[in-house]
């Protein structure tokens, strides 16, 4: 039975194999694959592909159902998706283009058969491919998105379902008519009287024929050279730049050159000329004085001339960097160390639609007189940010004439002389504009358009994760905001100051909290505490935690018993969420204070003229554990001149250090701190909390000093 079985997997194979080089053969495309959706992981994994070197099919093996990428994107919206050109790969699709960083054009289909999709066909063209796909290949692409759906099916229902392992079957490449072998030795002949060394590759690199010439480059015999990988007898050849014009063959289909260096130092020129079924290599030796042929350099992208390698390189770095970018601050510092050195850019602006109007939110180099003229402008005003924010096309200007002849009343704010506006987009929606301007006429190839409308891609996804982190996090703090006290009521004798620091970005609200009770005229009680969480139930149940410590101290009970019937609700309210709170109540008259704690850090007190020293509070449960938890109160002297300070643990808590210790180091702290008022003791504070620039934890801190009643 197990034979049966895999003789019945192994025929349902063979059949997706052969629709894919069907499709293949009758589209003219060059590349084909087939992905099949694992749909448990939610990813889709390459079955079977025609076309494609191993060593640039790894990277697409698998694709995650969320990524923006034409394979995935068909899936998700069970629609053809054709993407005619690179520029418009980088628009759409900007990750899939600076990984691909080739010109093609592509077509990624859904296989399905009724509801159910198994995955998608995806084809590849040279960029000559006409921007529309013909009739006669829309036709191909849905009969074999058919069939492959029939035989997925079948294959199912006969209970041998097929499954992709991630290590896709390689078929090989429609094979040309044989040459008569007379025919064969004469373009030997013809080629062995070159000058310049011929070597035939396979797609995967193999070597099938080389000239004399080309064997002596290497240092070989031709029999030596034949089935052997170009690497391999050539490791001097194992560059990034050579690596990239493979692929760049291999992808696009183009002609495409470049140089390299042999191991004796001699200089060559490398040509490739691709076809479906591998390249030929023309190897030209480069002789310092004598004019070379065409394209000797080496290919490159931006103004300053960088290795196209090495400018990639720098890229893989900003997409890196933009994705721990917190603010739209940080996304322009990104852009400002990686795009603008390398393309010489001179100043850049981004733009977003607020309100019908177009607003600046940053800018790198641009004199601010400048943005202000743009600043606030009507999206109907007809400028090429507005085109940008309006269509999502990018525009290039080469030169001021280019701009004035598109824009003819557009009048001259600065210094620059070429411009590029670009859409920062998020699948379909335009979230911003950037201008980038260059202080001499730049003429963008097709390369460098594509390559900055797909790093604008990914800057859009930057801004557009920024944009929306700055509006929960200011509605996060305004809500905090709300929650803790407008203002502390003013008690004869006591002085009193409260700060809250939030933690800082990417933590969220958090549950600290403050507040000062008036008992009578002579007496307060202040209270502190800390809702587990750092969301908004924790904000909402500290809400709840402070109204019931305040109607329960208000009616005359013992800091104790206050606990004991705020834990008690708490645990009522069934939250699964902890609360440590300090309160202390406080008698001017009798100079007096009674604390009880739940779980809370230790207060602090410095007598007049004396150090400071930890209130030693007994500690009960955090409150909402335990329905019986008993809260002993510790009464202690609070003489005039006194300060005692009340805190949350983000003021002292670090990994790794002991909290006892952490308390006795505030506590010394506060001994040598000098002050003229309780203000500016409690920034004092504030400056010795440990991570003062990257808190992991909010910071609630309450001062109360007794100074001696002049009535």
């Amino acid at each position: 039975m197990r034979g049966h079985a895999d003789w019945a997997t192994r025929r349902y194979a063979s059949g997706l194999d052969q629709v894919l080089a069907q499709a293949v053969r009758d589209t003219g495309a060059h590349i084909g694959a087939i992905y099949l959706l694992a749909e448990a992981t939610q990813v889709l994994l390459m079955d079977t592909e025609i076309g494609l070197p191993a060593q640039i099919v790894k990277p697409w093996t698998r694709v995650r159902m969320n990524v923006s990428a034409p394979v995935a994107a068909a899936v998700r919206q069970r629609h053809l998706i054709w993407v005619p050109s690179h520029q418009e790969l980088a628009s759409r699709f900007p990750r899939t283009a600076l990984s691909l960083p080739y010109p093609f054009a592509t077509a990624a289909a859904p296989v399905q058969t009724g509801s159910r999709v198994w995955g998608s066909l995806v084809l590849l063209w040279p960029v000559s491919h006409p921007s529309e796909l013909a009739p006669s290949e829309l036709e191909v692409i849905d009969l074999a998105c058919h069939k492959l759906g029939t035989l997925l099916q079948q294959a199912a229902d006969s209970g041998h379902p097929l499954r992709s392992t991630g290590e896709p079957r390689v078929l090989a490449p429609a094979q040309t008519q044989e040459p008569d072998p007379q025919y064969a030795l004469a373009a030997a002949d013809y080629l062995n009287r070159l000058h310049e060394g011929c070597v035939a590759l396979n797609l995967e690199g193999r070597i099938t024929f080389a000239s004399a010439t080309a064997a002596d480059v290497f240092g070989k015999n031709v029999a030596e050279l034949l089935g052997k990988s170009l690497w391999e007898v050539a490791p001097w050849l194992q560059d990034p730049v050579f690596d990239d014009r493979c692929r760049a063959a291999v992808v696009s289909q183009q002609t495409t050159c470049c140089t390299a260096r042999g191991p004796d130092g001699r200089k060559f020129e490398f040509c490739l000329y691709p076809d479906p079924s591998g390249i030929s290599l023309r190897i030209t030796p480069v002789v310092a004085g004598h004019p070379t042929q065409q394209h000797t350099h080496e290919p490159g992208l931006g103004s300053d001339g960088l290795p196209r390698a090495d400018v990639f390189y720098n890229f893989l770095h900003m997409a890196a960097a933009l994705t721990r970018a917190l603010n739209v601050r940080e996304v322009i510092d990104v852009v400002a160390d990686h795009v603008m050195p390398v393309f010489k850019v001179q100043a850049m602006a981004i733009w977003i639609s607020e309100g019908g109007k177009m607003r600046v939110i940053g800018s790198q180099g641009y004199d601010p007189d400048v943005l202000d003229l743009f600043d606030g402008l009507p999206l109907t005003s007809p400028t090429p940010a507005e085109h940008v924010l309006r269509t999502g096309e990018p525009a290039f200007f080469a030169n001021w004439s280019e701009l004035r002849q598109m824009y003819p009343y557009a009048v001259r704010y600065d210094q620059m002389a070429a411009w590029a506006y670009l859409p920062l987009a998020v699948s379909d929606d335009i979230v911003g504009a950037c201008v980038l301007a260059f202080g001499q006429p730049h003429p963008f190839t097709a390369e460098e358009r594509a390559t900055l409308t797909a790093l604008a891609g990914l800057m859009g996804q930057a801004l557009d994760r920024v944009l929306l982190y700055d509006t929960k996090d200011r509605l996060a703090h305004s809500l905090q905001a709300t929650l803790l006290p407008r203002s502390l009521p003013e008690i004869p004798g006591l002085k009193v100051a409260a700060r809250y620091v939030p933690a800082t970005r990417g933590v969220g609200i958090g549950g600290d909290f403050y507040d000062l009770i008036r008992l009578t005229d002579t007496s307060a009680a202040a209270v502190i505490g800390d809702v587990q969480g750092h969301n908004m139930t924790a904000a909402a149940l500290m809400g709840q935690v402070r109204t019931a410590i305040h109607a329960h101290a208000v009616a005359g009970v013992s800091p104790g018993d206050v606990l004991r019937h705020t834990n008690r609700l708490l645990i009522d309210l069934d939250t699964d969420l902890f609360t440590s709170c300090l309160l202390i109540h406080f008698d001017l008259q009798l100079r007096t204070l009674c604390a009880a704690n739940a779980g809370h850090p230790l207060p602090l007190m410095r007598p007049p003229k004396m150090p400071a020293e930890v209130i030693d509070v007994p500690a009960g449960l955090v409150l909402g554990i335990d329905p019986d938890a008993d809260y002993p109160t510790v009464q202690a002297p609070f003489p005039p001149g006194a300060v005692v300070v009340l805190y949350t643990d983000g003021l002292v808590e670090t990994p790794g250090t002991d909290l006892d210790n952490a308390i006795g180091d505030l506590a010394d702290h506060l001994t040598r701190a000098t002050y003229e008022n309780l203000d500016q003791l409690s920034g004092t504070l504030l400056d010795y909390a440990p991570h003062t620039k990257h808190r992991a934890d909010d910071i609630a801190l309450l001062l109360l000093e007794h100074r001696a009643n002049p009535g």
